[in-house]
This record gives C-alpha cells, structure tokens and sequence, in this order.
C-alpha cells in the first residue's frame, strides 16, 4: 500500500493534468492537507522536473519544453486544439496502464497527455516513435523508454517515420498501444494524414496485444487519405463526453469499446 504522502503526491499530480495549472488555495482544499505539506509535495515534485511552482501555485512543466515552437502557429495549433479534452482523454487512458507492462505511443498531441500520465509511475516500458513523448518520459526513473529509429517528416510532428522505425518496431511487442488518429470512422477504418506515418502506426498496431485509440469527438466520423488499420483491429476507442450515444453506437456495434471522458 502507498505511504500516505504518496497518495497525496498522485491526486496533486492528478489535478495538475486535468487543469494545467491549479492555485495552492485549491490544492489545499481538494487534497484537505496543510499548506506547509502542498508547498512540501510541490518542492518535491519541482526537483523531479514534473511541475514548476509559480506565485499562489503550481503549472506542469510540458510547455516549458516546446519553447522553439512558441511562435510556430500550426503547432500551437494543434497544442490548443480540444486541450482540456485531450487531458481528460490522457487522464482515461493513462489509468489503462499497469505495472511491469510493456506500452507503445503512436506520435500525436493526444498520445502526448496519456504519455505524461505515467511520469511518476513505475516498472512500465514504454515503446514510441515520438520524439517528443520521449523526451518528456526521459528523466523518469520509474520508466524505461525506447526510441524507434526513422525520420521526422515534417516540421512539429515529432513523429519518427519511414523503414528504420518500422524495422525496430517488427521485432518488439507491447501488451498496450495508444494511438492518436486523425480520423476515425466505422467503416473506413483508422487514418492520418502520411502514408509514411500511417506505415509506422500499423507496425505498432500489428505488434500490440490491445490496441486502443485516442481520439477528441471532433475525429469521429473523420476520413484522412492514409489507412492505419480497419476498425476491426481496434479493442478500445477512449474520447470525449461530446460524443454523441448515437455516434458511440456505430462503434460499440463493430465491437469497440467506447469510454467517455
């Protein structure tokens, strides 16, 4: 059983990737500690590299990563597009993932949150070909991280493509892998947008137990030109609670369980 400071440690980081950012005043109310212990665990957690304290609270520390694309429109774009969704999403699927396991990350934004779920887990694995996702998981002791080989098609995709990536993935297995989609439709099956990225997604999918996607309400029904897998390869579909029952059922009735967060 976890030490009680551990337990509190794990709701603050909770309510920091559900937020963002959050005052003291909160934590102090939503954790029913002291603030001498907050600002304790938030000390703690600033040395870890997992949050920066600021005046009255705390922000996690990812932005503060992605600071040469600041004035990169298109991936500020897509950072901001459905982001306090995609937490939730993140949130969902990170809960997915238990020790010892061994879990794969496509390349994307809503990967990234579920990704960041697990910087203060243990004992996990994780297999990616984003860049970015391992950078952020690089400096957690609990984690061992691994690194498709390949090459970044385009500017901010942090995605690792081509024959490299797919040649180390055909020789690992995962018990998990979350996959962000830009389309995700019944009938057509899961897609992006780069035949090369879509390659790398498959290989992913081909080496994995349980294949789960993440994906906001707005890419339901989506039909982008690169086909990853059929819907008939997916177990689980984790999005957002704007998803409609009627829009859920199209899912649930090819066999995919559907969660709303």
């Amino acid at each position: 059983m976890k030490p009680h400071n551990d337990k509190r440690i794990d709701k603050l980081l909770h309510e920091l990737r559900r937020k963002g950012s959050v005052s003291l005043e909160e934590l102090v109310k939503t954790l029913h500690a002291s603030p001498a212990s907050v600002r304790r665990d938030l000390a703690k957690l600033e040395t870890k590299g997992l949050v920066r304290r600021t005046t009255g609270g705390a922000t996690l520390i990812e932005p503060l990563l992605y600071e040469p694309f600041r004035y990169d429109a298109l991936f500020q774009n897509r950072e901001q597009h459905r982001a306090a969704e995609k937490r939730r999403i993140g949130l969902a699927g990170g809960e997915l993932v238990q020790e010892n396991e061994t879990v794969g990350f496509t390349a994307g934004t809503t990967t990234t949150h579920v990704a960041r779920t697990l910087r203060n887990r243990h004992n996990i694995r994780v297999i990616t070909n984003a860049v970015n996702i391992a950078m952020e998981l690089s400096n957690c002791e609990g984690l061992r991280t691994f690194v498709t080989g390949g090459f970044v098609q385009w500017a901010g995709s942090f995605s690792l493509v081509g024959h490299a990536a797919v040649s180390f993935l055909n020789d690992v297995y995962m018990d998990k892998v979350f996959v962000s989609v830009c389309g995700i439709d019944p009938a057509r099956g899961v897609t992006v947008i780069e035949s090369e990225e879509a390659l790398t997604f498959r290989a992913m999918v081909r080496q994995a137990k349980r294949v789960i996607v993440v994906a906001d309400s707005s890419k339901l029904g989506n039909v982008t030109p690169a086909l990853v897998c059929p819907i008939s390869d997916i177990h689980m579909l984790i999005t957002d609670a704007r998803a409609s029952d009627k829009t859920v059922a199209t899912f649930t009735e090819r066999g995919v369980e559907v969660r709303r967060a």
